[in-house]
């Protein structure tokens, strides 16, 4: 993972970046704050698994896992691209100081939590929470999985924010081939990220509004990104 020569402004960093930067005391390279999260919430997944002898959600924890930190990364690399060229003020502004990103991932994680806890109920069958952890869930798992959740909807959220504004920058501006090539690779790192969150569907292949909800994601994702490479390649400069 590459770092950012520069140091990190508050306004011009993602939430993300924000708190582990402003940890009193404490100062963490990228990969290490990473690695941190990714140890933290597998140990927890792991030990809770054993704990309760939920190993088959385990392996859906794990995935959700891997998902949230991947995103890390993703978010660190994205940031670290588009901080190192110059790159309009309002496409700045907008990717890091607007904090949309946070706004879309709240709504993601309220619909997530309403449907596993509300509208999955009241369609009489098996629900999601109950397959993974039974009848009975153990209040320190479920704690656990609302809390990766949360992690992945910021995720997904940031996502969201980081294609829109893209395609937007590259319908709007004209860079020269450089940029451009740097804009491209960001692109294609937000589409990456989209397409592995496909590793979710397996874990919810029988609830159809959850798949529903993964696919158009991914989907979206994916058309925006291309169109944003397309556009971008229309506007580069000779």
């Amino acid at each position: 993972m590459s770092e950012d020569p520069r140091p990190l402004r508050y306004g011009e960093t993602w939430v993300y970046e924000s708190i582990v930067g402003a940890l009193p005391g404490i100062s963490l390279p990228a990969w290490a704050a990473v690695a941190i999260q990714l140890l933290v919430f597998e140990l927890g997944v792991l030990v809770l698994a054993a704990y309760y002898d939920l190993w088959a959600a385990a392996v859906a924890g794990t995935a959700a896992v891997v998902v949230a930190a991947i995103g890390s990364v993703e978010m660190l690399r994205i940031g670290t691209l588009v901080r190192r060229i110059d790159v309009p003020g309002d496409y700045r502004d907008l990717l890091f100081s607007s904090n949309v990103e946070v706004v879309l991932s709240v709504l993601a994680y309220i619909a997530l939590v309403t449907h596993l806890f509300v509208f999955d109920p009241q369609q009489g069958g098996e629900t999601l929470v109950g397959r993974l952890f039974g009848p009975d869930q153990p209040i320190l798992v479920v704690y656990l999985m609302l809390l990766v959740l949360w992690d992945v909807c910021y995720r997904i959220g940031t996502g969201w924010w980081a294609a829109i504004t893209s395609l937007w920058r590259s319908a709007r501006y004209r860079f020269d081939p450089e940029t451009a090539a740097v804009l491209r690779r960001a692109d294609l790192e937000i589409l990456g990220f989209g397409l592995l969150q496909l590793v979710l569907v397996p874990f919810v292949l029988e609830f159809r509004v959850l798949l529903a909800a993964v696919v158009a994601h991914v989907v979206a994702v994916t058309v925006v990104m291309s169109l944003s490479v397309f556009l971008l390649g229309r506007q580069t400069t000779a």
